[in-house]
């Protein structure tokens, strides 16, 4: 098949791209460039045109006889302030919706999706007496009292987490997901209306060489990377007891070959699929498998926090094993190990 992949010289989408085309598709690698990405004046890989989504006629150049759009392009990360709110709803959304038009315009029918975990916002939590509830955001006292967990909104009892399903409710509580959910949810009403075929894939922790390094968008694995060179140890927040499902890159390519060639052989419609390891690890976990390797002596529990931050959000593999038939093949703990001296990509 000839597939369009966006973002093609980022961190996920240039894995992807190997993948597709080790197996055998045609692919159209496109990517913006754009500077907190690939830092200042960065040319694009060979083999990858410069494209900006939110131009309409350079989209229709590109999309000329694509079976299916893999669509990774965009600004990652939780935001630094609100005046980041302008970039994403700009490349993120204006520019999936430009790339949903043309697609119609061409008459390509197919779009796999990057989307994100932090589209469930707070994940899911189980109360012995009440079922599932939905906490209300911990407070500032709690916090700085070092009460980390949330409790039940019912009774105050403790409230334990759950794997997060597909069928959990969009809660968006940063910039980056309000983006999230709003390219999902042009991918669903673009489906409907012309009959087109969507996966969006939620992404849980990725991870993995070619990571980008320091800056304020890079994963929480590559930060303490960051610290351990620098001769610091990891500062891991609250009690380091935040549960999270870390999902190697590799996998994560392997992911998107899968949802490529199943839409190929399903009906139209929209579906949204969790992309994980299905191996829960703690925060603390991950800096302490890190350092082990780095030999740089024990994480730094500071007890301290960020406002927003999400205690515990682990996702159910369930639905990709069986849409998709994609199970991730890295184990957290041997790919944790192996990324602890696996090259970084400079901002």
């Amino acid at each position: 098949m000839r597939v369009l992949l966006t973002g093609a010289a980022g961190f996920i989408g240039a894995r992807i791209r190997g993948r597709l085309t080790d197996a055998g598709h045609d692919v159209v690698a496109v990517d913006a460039m754009l500077p907190a990405a690939h830092g200042a004046d960065a040319a694009p890989p060979a083999g990858v045109h410069r494209v900006d989504l939110r131009d309409a006629a350079a989209v229709a150049d590109v999309l000329a006889g694509a079976d299916v759009v893999c669509h990774q392009a965009a600004v990652v990360g939780a935001g630094v302030d609100a005046a980041d709110a302008p970039s994403y709803a700009a490349h993120n959304d204006y520019a999936t919706a430009v790339l949903l038009a043309q697609m119609f315009a061409v008459g390509c029918r197919r779009l796999v999706l990057a989307s994100s975990m932090v589209v469930y916002g707070q994940g899911r939590y189980v109360c012995t007496e009440h079922g599932d509830v939905d906490p209300a955001p911990r407070t500032r006292a709690d916090l700085d009292a070092g009460r980390f967990d949330h409790r039940c909104p019912v009774g105050g009892e403790p409230v334990r987490w759950a794997l997060v399903g597909e069928d959990a409710p969009l809660r968006p509580r940063s910039l980056y997901a309000a983006a999230k959910v709003a390219q999902e949810h042009y991918a669903l009403a673009w489906c409907d209306a012309v009959g087109g075929q969507a996966v969006a894939l939620r992404y849980h922790n990725v991870y993995g060489p070619g990571m980008p390094r320091d800056t304020p968008y890079s994963g929480v694995a590559a930060i303490f990377r960051s610290a351990l060179e620098s001769g610091q140890r990891p500062e891991v927040f609250e009690d380091g007891g935040q549960m999270r499902d870390f999902v190697h890159v590799d996998d994560v390519a392997a992911a998107n070959l899968a949802a490529v060639e199943a839409l190929a052989a399903q009906g139209s419609g929209f579906d949204a699929v969790n992309v994980c390891s299905g191996l829960p690890v703690s925060i603390l976990e991950v800096a302490t498998a890190l350092c082990d390797v780095h030999g740089g002596g024990a994480p730094e529990v500071t007890g301290g926090y960020r406002s927003g931050d999400v205690r515990h959000i682990v996702a159910d593999p369930a639905k990709a094993r069986r849409v998709l038939g994609f199970s991730a093949a890295v184990d957290p703990g041997a790919g944790l190990r192996e990324f602890a001296t696996a090259p970084l990509r400079g901002a």
